[in-house]
């Protein structure tokens, strides 16, 4: 029994969600967004709550039972709330900067990384050295702060490098004489 997938998703007010076949489309303040479930789950929209049904007993159905539920949950809580990830840069000289649409990376290379930012996603970079990611779309808004620490990921002996916020960092000790 998925512990997901028996629990209903509320739709908060100001949030409207419609149910077309296997489609889920939900409009709110943030803008609209909509999952196509597969075949194995089936969403029925009762008052302001959405409920999944699975169609069988086989552990594939199960699966997609709480999975569907969970993108569906994503989904709403993207378009009332948003989604955000904070990156922090450490090393000297690392540093981060807005330049129009672009990111512009300073990452201890020959040259700066220019980052070009996705539509749905926006970024900002209070501090030089802290990046924030935000935007409706959960997953394309973690595949963004992925590409961006993917660039230069943090080493574990100094700790330079590009991390999540409030990522632990294992430091290792170095050579000895």
């Amino acid at each position: 029994m998925s512990k997901i997938g028996k629990r209903p998703v509320a739709i908060p007010s100001g949030v409207t969600a419609t149910v077309t076949g296997q489609t889920v489309k939900v409009k709110g303040p943030k803008g609209e967004l909509s999952v196509v479930l597969n075949d194995n789950v089936t969403p029925k929209l009762d008052k302001n709550q959405i409920i999944f049904e699975k169609k069988g007993e086989e552990k594939q159905d199960q699966a997609s039972w709480g999975l569907y539920r969970a993108l569906v949950n994503n989904v709403v809580t993207g378009v009332s709330k948003g989604f955000e990830r904070k990156l922090e840069i450490t090393g000297v000289g690392y540093r981060a900067a807005m330049q129009g649409k672009n990111l512009n990376l300073s990452l201890g290379y020959s040259h700066d990384v220019v980052y070009e930012v996705p539509a749905g996603v926006t970024i900002a970079t209070p501090r030089p050295t802290e990046i924030v990611i935000s935007g409706i779309d959960k997953q394309k808004v973690g595949q963004v702060a992925s590409e961006i620490r993917a660039y230069r990921k943090p080493e574990p002996y100094k700790g330079k490098g590009v991390k999540y916020e409030g990522e632990f960092i294992f430091r290792k000790e170095g050579k000895k004489k």
